[in-house]
Order: structure tokens, then sequence, then C-alpha cells
């Protein structure tokens, strides 16, 4: 059980399907997709063509002019998101209040472009003739770092990566600093960009769906028989966690309380999931018992479902265990059928929409649910949006490598 009470008194997204918390909220009710053709770079010679790419993203509207044009596109995500997240809260930095608090973005494949172009002029024409003024960007530190500098913030900053929970792992660490009395107030989120270099990487995997040779449709198509792969996508999602009695204090609007948070580690191979889903049983037991819940206290579970064959069906049999014959009762959506996987940022999104959901009073829909899959047999809410009484939800993250993060939110109040 946590030490003290810690709250989400900001949120921050810009998505495929809309930058901004209302307009991202108004698109998983109204089940607006972002997944499109990808405009950024050349397709041509895949078999897959579609991403969850942000149309016509302009940092400058948000953060102004100065300042960016040496950063790429990873650093400008995230720091939209960030402003957005603090104007949001209504929280200003000040030199009375910066050392109290901090910054941890979660990211993995953040600055795999900036390498990638850096790395490319130095083999071409020589390491002589790059510009250092983009060497920062190639660190993976430098979205997190770039937050901390814009914004003034100088208690603490990190950067969590781990994968798919990254952003849910950087939220345990946020939640940690503030319980441990080093932060009052934690800007924390995650994000990843689309670029030519992490969509091959997935392609030369074939992870992505339509990528393998015996063939399947490009679809993200959660808990459908259908499903062959995922969708990548690219996003930031920022919130700003606070201790509660600061919170209160400040008279902030409080969106959700953080209740919980459920972690496993469950090394098996590389790339490669662990068929017995160990890892998400015991993140969903500790998720419940930390929060001093039973099963039926959950109102929805945000799953990580991402459109793979196994890992879907490793939540579904995993849920089912862990809630009994709660399970066919919660109802079970995946807003990567919206936005596609968005890798990690993923936990972030999923938190930026529980959060909506818990303000809206609202389950997002699983799109493209059309043909049932025995083997994914839970109330996955296809097609439509469900207006619902909500109190307690759950998220739902984990991947290959291992790790597993679950979490519960609490609407404010009840």
């Amino acid at each position: 059980m946590n030490d003290k009470r810690i709250v989400i008194t900001g949120v921050g997204v810009v998505a495929s399907n809309g930058i901004g918390k209302e307009a991202f909220w108004s698109a998983l009710e109204n089940g607006a997709t972002g997944i499109k053709e990808v405009s950024l770079f050349d397709t041509s010679t895949f078999k897959t063509k579609l991403a969850g790419e942000i149309k016509d993203f302009d940092a400058k509207v948000y953060l102004g002019e100065k300042g960016l044009r040496l950063l790429d596109r990873s650093t400008k995500l995230v720091n939209v998101a960030a402003k957005l997240a603090l104007e949001d809260a209504k929280f200003t930095v000040t030199k009375e209040n910066t050392d109290e608090v901090g910054v941890v973005v979660g990211t993995t494949l953040g600055s795999v472009w900036s390498i990638s172009e850096f790395d490319k002029t130095a083999l071409r024409e020589g390491p002589r003739y790059v510009n250092p003024a983009l060497f920062p960007n190639t660190v993976i530190n430098s979205p997190a770092s770039q937050i901390s500098i814009r914004f003034g913030i100088e208690g603490f900053n990190t950067t969590i990566a781990t994968g798919f929970t990254s952003s849910l792992d950087a939220l345990m660490y946020a939640r940690d600093f503030i319980n441990f009395g080093r932060a009052k107030a934690v800007l924390v989120g995650g994000v990843e960009e689309l670029c030519l270099q992490t969509y091959l990487g997935f392609y030369k995997l074939k992870f992505l769906a339509g990528s393998k040779d015996e063939g399947g449709i490009e679809l993200s198509c959660p808990f459908d028989k259908r499903r062959s792969g995922i969708v990548f996508g690219e996003g930031s999602a920022m919130v700003l966690l606070e201790d509660f009695e600061s919170a209160k204090a400040r008279g902030a609007k409080i969106y959700a309380e953080l209740k919980s948070i459920g972690y496993a580690f469950d090394p098996f191979r590389v790339n490669k999931y662990n068929r017995r889903g160990p890892g998400i049983r015991k993140a969903l037991r500790e998720a419940l018992l930390d929060a001093e819940m039973k099963p039926s206290d959950i109102d929805y579970i945000s799953a990580n479902a991402n459109s793979t064959i196994e890992a879907d069906q490793i939540e579904t049999e995993a849920i089912k265990e862990v809630f009994a014959e709660t399970a066919s009762k919660i109802p079970v959506s995946a807003i990567k059928s919206q936005v596609g996987e968005t890798f990690s940022a993923s936990g972030a999104m999923q938190l930026a929409a529980g959060i909506g959901s818990l303000e809206k009073q609202f389950v997002p829909a699983t799109l493209n649910y059309e043909e049932k899959d025995s083997h994914c047999d839970l109330d996955c809410v296809p097609d439509k949006s469900r207006k619902a009484d909500l109190k307690n939800i759950l998220l739902s993250c984990f991947g290959p490598s291992g790790v597993s993060n679950c979490v519960v939110l609490s609407k404010y109040g009840i």
C-alpha cells in the first residue's frame, strides 16, 4: 500500500487520433482511429503501409519558435505533451518549488532516428563533418532532459527504457520518489516516434500485421480471430503526478488517485512471450492486493492487447484466472485498436485514456472486432464505446521482454 496518497492533476496527450486531452478522449469515445497510411517515409517496398502516425504535427503551434530547430521528433512530441500536462494542471515551476519537481520519461527507441542520421553523416562524409549541435539528440535521455531545460525543472530527471512497459515503469519510479519525500510533483509519461528505422525493425522481426510471408491482413484487431500482429504507432502522453496534500493545498483539480502498481519480471527468451504468462498473472494479483481490492471492485480493464496472436491470448487467460467468475462481467477493451502499438509510450497512452474514462465515464471500444476467437472470450466492447459507472479501473501492460506492469486508478472522491 502506498505511504502517501498520490493523485493525477494534469494530462497532456499527443496521439495519432487527437492532440490534447479533450481531442484524444473524444476520439476514443467516438471510435475515431488514428491508423492511416504512412506519409513520413516511403513504404513502397514493404508489404505494410499503415501506422498510427500523427499527421501534420507542428510543435511550433504549442511551443513557439524558440529552441526547436535542432530537436528531433521524439523530443518535440514529449515536450508538447509535457506543456499540455502542466497547463492542464495549472502548475507553474518556480525557483521556489523547482527542487521538489521531477521528470521521468519512458522511451526505448526515442533516439534511434537521430543516432542513425548522425552516424550516416559520419560514415559518408567523415566524423569531422557532422554537426555537433545534433549530437545531444543521439542520447536516450535527450527527450526527458529537454523537458527539464524548457520548463526549468531541477528536482531530478530520469529516463526509463524497458520496452513495452517503459511508461508505467516510469510511473512506478515517480510514485516512489513522491513516497520517499524527494518530490511533491513529477511529470511522468512516455514517448515513441514513428520513423523508418523503428518501423523497419518491427517489420524485419515480422511483428507487424501483414508482414509475415504466409500473409495476414494489415489490421489492428485485438482479441479478433484474424489478428496477425501489431500496427505500429507513435505519440506521447505525460501526466502530472502529485502528493495529495500538495495538490489539495494549491486547489488543484484532481482527475484520479493512483491506488497501486503491480510489477513482475519474468525473463524467458529474447522477443518471445512466455506462453504460460506468469509475469502478467503476478502483476495483476499484486495490483489488486496493493490496492486492497477484490476483482469485483474493478469496473474496467484497459488491456495491453496489441493484436498479436500470443499476447492477446496470454492476457485473456491471465485475466480469467486472476478474476475468476468476475472476468466475464468486466469490460476489457484495447485502445491500441485506435492508436496502434506505441511501444514505450503505450502505458502512458493507456494511462491518459484511463483518466479520460474515469472523467467522462465511458469505456473505449475495441475497434475491428468482428470474428470471435474462442481463446479470447472476454467482454471486449466491440465497435462502440460504452457509457459506464466507473470507480476503479485497471491498466494492463506487458511485453515479450518479460516485464509486466499493472496499475489501478480510482476516480477521485469515491
